[in-house]
């Protein structure tokens, strides 16, 4: 059964995200079972992150990710959505300041989310 939640925020609506079971199971599951989250958007270049409370370690962490990933931030307890590189990138990879969780995938084109700004707030919940 394929899991889908909503990112919402004032810039772009509504954006679905598909969360996937199979690669991280734990961190889905966690991360399914305490929705919905509500916080103020940090940018860092081409990403969007912000604490939630969940507290997880590593599982199957990633260097590198592909646009349009969401991934759990284990040091931050962060929910990370990934849609360009950001500063630590080199050439057009991705690369989140410490390894991720990818645990689920934008639909559509990510770079919509380029309009959200720091201090936006977001909202994730199922749908």
């Amino acid at each position: 059964m394929v899991k889908t939640i909503k990112i919402i925020s004032e810039k772009i609506g509504i954006v679905e995200a598909e969360i996937d079971e199979q690669k991280n199971p734990n961190t889905a599951k966690a991360i399914w079972n305490a929705l919905p989250f509500e916080a103020r958007a940090n940018t860092w270049g081409d990403e969007i992150y912000f604490a939630i409370p969940v507290k997880l370690s590593a599982e199957n962490a990633q260097p590198t990710v592909q646009p349009g990933d969401i991934g759990y931030w284990p040091p931050g307890q962060g929910f990370c959505i990934f849609f360009g590189p950001t500063p630590i990138s080199r050439g057009n990879e991705i690369r989140p300041a410490n390894p991720v969780n990818v645990f689920g995938k934008i639909k559509g084109d990510p770079k919509i989310l380029k309009k959200v700004r720091d201090g936006d707030k977001i909202r994730i919940e199922k749908a």
